[in-house]
């Protein structure tokens, strides 16, 4: 495969610039720099509380999201469990299962060396503290994973501090939480009253009391995420919880017009490759079906006295 890898690699260079790479094509090799990057720390995450660095995850699902990833710079590369949808054609989260975060874990980890790496915990394997140590512990040595986020706040108190004082970077996710979306009546907007506000609030607070490093919010009012924020001393990331967070999060696939199923309120599209996918596969299919594709650029050669003699051969064989 390596071989196979090698060969390509270098017949579309050839075929472009005529065998010789151009220098500006050496010059923006990411691919080749990124094995050079630092990758960042669970010190660099605490430090942005207070050094205002606004600290940038994306959730990446596949080997090649991760690589795009760490070649761009992300901070943090999460491994979300909403890869049940986005890789798995689910309606939800709930069906994501550790052998399949696990597995896809290992596919981002290769795709992503050099970035610290945060893995979701998906849907009932925290439920007791020693489910979420041994899965959080399948998350750090199976996934090679440096955090891992569960979901919750005072509910959750005793599990994440178990976690924490096993030696377990943990995290966790409030507001609207997608593990429990079936109490919500649906995917709806947390905190839009004072008492629902407060109740944030003290789940937040649960969770920087429990020892974890970072808070996440989903789906929260942009004002009261910051307000909220402001009172902790762990960062906090929003998606869909506006500017006042100390670190934001999307989804690869939403942002980049990838998953289109539905796009939420919160994911703005840089891009939209499922057009650019679209065009590309349209251009294909009518390429082999008028019989233009492959063309010689993109077939293999063979030695004229070898082919003349193969030819020969066949034909000797026929009349055999």
């Amino acid at each position: 495969m390596l071989w196979m890898a090698d060969i390509l690699v270098v017949d579309h260079q050839s075929c472009q610039t005529g065998g010789a790479v151009p220098e500006a094509a050496k010059g923006n090799d990411k691919a080749t720099t990124s094995a050079a990057r630092k990758k960042r720390t669970l010190q660099d995450i605490r430090d942005s509380k207070t050094s205002g660095e606004k600290m940038v995850y994306m959730s990446v699902p596949d080997y090649t999201s991760a690589r795009w990833a760490e070649m761009a710079g992300v901070d943090v590369a999460v491994l979300g469990d909403s890869l049940a949808m986005i890789a798995h054609g689910h309606s939800s989260t709930i069906p994501a299962t550790m052998d399949m975060m696990a597995l896809h874990a290992q596919a981002v980890r290769r795709g992503a060396p050099n970035t610290f790496m945060l893995g979701c915990m998906p849907y009932q394997s925290y439920n007791t503290v020693e489910r979420a140590l041994t899965n959080a512990t399948r998350f750090m040595q199976e996934g090679a994973c440096d955090a891992v986020k569960p979901q919750g706040g005072k509910s959750q108190a005793a599990i994440l501090k178990a976690m924490v004082d096993a030696g377990i970077p943990t995290a966790s996710h409030i507001g609207m939480t997608p593990h429990t979306v079936a109490m919500f009546g649906g995917f709806k907007i947390q905190g839009k009253t004072a008492d629902a506000a407060m109740k944030i609030l003290e789940d937040a607070f649960a969770i920087q009391d429990a020892g974890c490093f970072m808070l996440e919010f989903e789906a929260v009012p942009a004002k009261i995420a910051a307000v909220i924020s402001k009172q902790l001393q762990i960062p906090t990331i929003g998606i869909g919880a506006g500017v006042g967070t100390d670190g934001q999060i999307l989804l690869c696939y939403d942002l980049l017009g990838v998953f289109t199923d539905f796009k939420p309120k919160f994911t703005k599209r840089y891009s939209n490759l499922t057009e650019v996918a679209l065009k590309g596969i349209s251009q294909y299919i009518a390429e082999v079906k008028a019989g233009t594709f492959p063309d010689d650029d993109h077939s293999y050669g063979v030695d004229e006295k070898e082919y003349d003699k193969f030819v020969t051969m066949v034909e000797r064989r026929k009349h055999q």
